[in-house]
């Protein structure tokens, strides 16, 4: 496991160990969650903070159910599920897509957001993407973050799988474009336009956002916190508090320094029951 910060982790094990992992949490005064780096998700800041969108609603989430303190362990986006059954922390706050393959190894919260999916590309859009069946047409490279839903995007649009390139992490996607190994990057919008902002000199831009089609079908994608199947009571005492986050204005204000609007709030018809099924 990749660590984010000397700080940052005071113990190997879970809060989970030998009962209710909610009652252990409470009792504890503290629960232990995991991150990806993925800015402005979950990652950790130059002084070694663990901040971003998820994290912040989670501490005030966890705070309303009788959590004061949040410990984090950072992994790579594909091992954050693993290392949760693993026991190595009680949830992820890490953004994560909403999926059925995902919901059939963890239980996921009510949405906590949804996003548009946008493409980073050299300044002026040279090869006119906008879709990831641009890609597929034009027979052009595309990087996306390992693990992450775009990969499967951009399979079912016909995108064969020799110009898909998945990289580790963000940086690495900014460098692979303005490197000019990949035409372009495929992730949400808020985290692209968010590498662009922090990366002013590079020579790149981020397409307009859009829902990905599948089957004929656009794909409304919306994220949310993860946690182990056994563990309902935490679940449901989260489900509960985050929705008041969400219908009392403070998920906004929370949100809001990293890039998010009120247009980022689910829809009120959109549920994990319909995002797990489909």
């Amino acid at each position: 496991m990749v660590l984010g910060g000397p700080a940052l982790i005071s113990a190997c094990t879970s809060t989970n160990a030998g009962g209710n992992v909610l009652d252990n949490a409470r009792s504890a005064g503290k629960i232990k969650i995991g991150i990806a780096g993925e800015e402005p998700y979950g990652f950790t800041d130059t002084s070694g903070k663990v901040t971003g969108e998820a994290p912040e609603v989670a501490r005030a989430v966890l705070k309303a159910i009788g959590i004061d303190d949040v410990e984090a362990e950072q992994v790579e986006f594909g091992q954050l599920i693993p290392a949760l059954n693993a026991n190595q922390y009680d949830m992820v706050c890490a953004g994560m897509n909403i999926t059925s393959a995902r919901c059939e190894q963890a239980t996921f919260s009510i949405p906590d957001y949804s996003a548009k999916t946008a493409f980073l590309v050299p300044k002026g859009n040279p090869q006119a993407i906008t879709s990831f069946q641009d890609v597929a047409s034009k027979n052009v490279q595309l990087a996306v973050l390992s693990a992450a839903v775009e990969q499967g995007y951009a399979k079912d649009a016909g995108v064969p799988d020799g110009n898909v390139q998945a990289f580790p992490d963000q940086n690495a996607l900014l460098q692979a474009v303005t490197a000019g190994r990949v035409a372009a990057a495929a992730l949400t919008d808020i985290s692209l336009k968010w590498l662009a902002s922090k990366n002013p000199s590079a020579d790149v831009e981020v397409t307009e956002g859009f829902d990905p089609v599948q089957n004929g079908q656009p794909v409304v994608s919306a994220g949310g916190f993860v946690f182990r199947k056994a563990d309902g009571p935490l679940v449901e005492a989260f489900n509960g508090a985050l929705d008041t986050l969400h219908k009392n204005g403070q998920w906004v204000q929370i949100a809001q320094p990293f890039g998010f609007t009120q247009a980022n709030l689910p829809a009120a018809d959109l549920t994990t029951e319909k995002l797990c099924a489909a």
